[in-house]
């Protein structure tokens, strides 16, 4: 056991629903969440507080709360240029702080093969 608050590198765990849906994604997403969770686990401060604390993430990554009206609430970590996101919580304890990820989700980008109707 340590004194006081704990620092990076955080313990992350997943509900068992977001593990399956990270499991269920193709092998390059599940490659951009492994980036995102890295880029959580050794934030200062996971919930990205003030005005541009994000601007250090990789680019296609940003992270906002889910509701405003929380701030100390859920947040949502966005990847591959807003196309998936995952939702999660810090579990701010002395002994053993915590990220949990509570859900994920990709949207796979279907280009279009037909030409756009004309009006």
């Amino acid at each position: 056991m340590t004194d006081g608050f704990m620092g990076p590198p955080w313990q992350m765990d997943w509900r068992l629903s977001a593990l399956a849906a990270l499991e269920a994604l193709p092998v390059h997403v599940r490659e951009m969440v492994y980036a995102a969770r890295a880029e959580l686990v050794a934030a200062k401060d996971p919930y990205f507080r003030g005005i541009e604390t994000d601007a250090g993430l990789p680019d296609g990554m940003r992270v906002g709360p889910v509701l405003s009206t929380e701030p100390k609430g859920a947040r949502a970590l966005f990847f591959d240029r807003g196309s998936g996101w995952l939702k999660y919580t810090f579990v701010r304890r002395c002994e053993d702080p915590q990220i949990v990820v509570e859900e994920i989700f990709w949207l796979e980008a279907d280009p279009s093969t037909e030409p756009p109707a004309e009006p």
